[in-house]
């Protein structure tokens, strides 16, 4: 009888070891079986979401497609640095297997997005560009520009000027509100600094003056080195009391009815951002100047110019004199002419 319940424990036991090793083949099958996610798919795990829960969602979603998917809460339960996966949205891009899924749930890194505001546009650009970004939520299409901007605590109703060029990360459910707190916040800061650390006696009365012609700056020049040079022109032709006679200002001031040409009639239409008829800035901005522009206009050159026109190679030549700069004007047109010619 001894002998007998000797074997019935050892046929038991056997029969427990294959058992064990046979659910130990499958999880380790589970474990790397490969995703069959769709390229750029992200997968959302709410808050709570259990491991049955876990498994259910990535069979419905056709991430896993595998018999034994439902043992994976095992998978989970056998390796217990696999089974503190956090809430969020992830991208799927790069992962191979489910234990590849399940370490990247657990390391919490949700996916990043972003959207890049290039200085020198307008808020209406970046706006437009704004309600395009993908897995963002819009919550300002109803809004006007004052709307936003009492949203942000900005203490006008414009926002031109306002928001820092920079380009913005995000994780998917993001508010478009909280990309613009961020940026306005940025760019609130850069002035501050610029306001701050300004050179003495600039013609500028307070630090929405310097944001005003930063954005002048920004659409005079690309060219770094050249801003705090541009910068010089405006301080100069300010002090002196001279208009500032800048076409991007009598761009913005004509909108939409700008297309591509300004004519003698739209020089010398009265318009508050035409600076060839008013004195001294326009009203606000006129587009999202970037830091450097900011620290160019707190920081100008020390120099005699009052003139700077195109020089034909995407710089500006910079002159004292009206007369100095009429022939930097004719030597423009030249090249431009030129230029045309050669044009096939």
């Amino acid at each position: 009888m001894f002998k007998k319940i000797l074997i019935a424990l050892g046929l038991l036991g056997t029969m427990i070891g294959g058992a064990a090793f046979y659910a130990y083949q499958k999880l380790n099958e589970l474990a790397e079986h490969p995703l069959t996610a769709k390229a750029d798919q992200f997968f959302i795990v709410e808050k709570g979401t259990s491991s049955q829960k876990l498994a259910q969602l990535l069979e419905e979603q056709g991430i896993v497609q595998h018999d034994d998917v439902q043992y994976l809460p095992y998978l989970i339960r056998f390796n217990p640095q696999l089974s503190k996966f956090k809430a969020g949205t992830y991208s799927l891009n790069g992962l191979k297997t489910v234990e590849d899924l399940l370490k990247h749930l657990n390391s919490g890194k949700e996916a990043q997005l972003n959207v890049q505001f290039i200085e020198g546009k307008t808020f209406k650009i970046w706006r437009e560009q704004l309600s395009k970004a993908s897995y963002l939520q819009h919550t300002l299409s109803d809004k006007s520009e004052a709307e936003i901007a009492n949203l942000l605590g900005l203490p006008h109703e414009k926002l031109e000027g306002w928001i820092a060029p920079d380009t913005y990360s995000y994780v998917p459910g993001s508010t478009d509100l909280d990309i613009l707190k961020r940026a306005y916040q940025k760019q609130q800061k850069a002035l501050d600094a610029a306001w701050q650390n300004r050179a003495e006696n600039l013609p500028l009365a307070n630090p929405y003056e310097m944001l005003i012609l930063a954005s002048i700056v920004e659409k005079e020049t690309g060219i770094a080195q050249e801003r705090p040079q541009v910068a010089s022109v405006f301080i100069n032709r300010l002090r002196a009391k001279m208009k500032l006679q800048t076409d991007p200002t009598v761009i913005y001031g004509m909108g939409d009815r700008y297309t591509g040409n300004i004519r003698k009639k739209d020089l010398e239409e009265a318009t508050p951002y035409n600076t060839y008829v008013i004195e001294g800035l326009p009203p606000t901005p006129i587009a999202m100047p970037s830091e450097a522009a900011l620290k160019a206009v707190s920081q100008p050159d020390s120099t005699p110019y009052f003139y700077f026109v195109a020089d034909g190679s995407g710089g500006h030549k910079f002159s004292r004199t009206l007369d100095e700069h009429n022939k930097a004007v004719r030597e423009w047109m030249k090249i431009e002419r030129e230029r045309k010619v050669a044009k096939p």
